[in-house]
């Protein structure tokens, strides 16, 4: 009986450090289909690279200051589309990014949490996302 109690205790505290992890924007979410995704996070800038892309990635956004950040979305795609989403800690949309509207201006407070969410329709080429 203790094996299985050992077990539990390990898979709670293994549930525990991923959710942790995700939460300060260390982990992610995704659900994609693709035949290349690369995905890059950097401090200022996130970059994937793409092959008939379809699903989403989310992930909680780190900014380290409170400003007014300018986003701005570089999409490079040969065919289908790709949406970036700003959304606060309700899950509330903030500010969406994709091809025909590439440029936004949003106050952030580095206290609050934020998430950005990438979804990808039969995305194929390069995009990248810079703040």
């Amino acid at each position: 009986m203790s094996e299985w109690l050992y077990a539990a205790v390990l898979a709670a505290v293994v549930c525990a450090v991923i959710y942790l992890l995700y939460c300060k924007g260390f982990g992610v979410l995704k659900s994609t289909t693709a035949i290349l995704f690369v995905f890059r996070r950097g401090k200022k800038a996130h970059k994937a690279t793409l092959d008939s892309c379809t699903g989403r990635v989310k992930y909680v956004g780190r900014f380290r200051e409170s400003k007014v950040y300018e986003f701005t979305f570089d999409a490079q795609l040969s065919k289908g589309n790709v949406e970036v989403t700003l959304l606060d800690k309700k899950k509330q949309e903030l500010l969406k990014l994709n091809r025909q509207s590439s440029f936004g201006k949003i106050e952030i407070d580095a206290k609050n949490k934020y998430y950005l969410r990438w979804d990808f329709k039969g995305a194929t080429g390069t995009c990248e996302l810079h703040w």
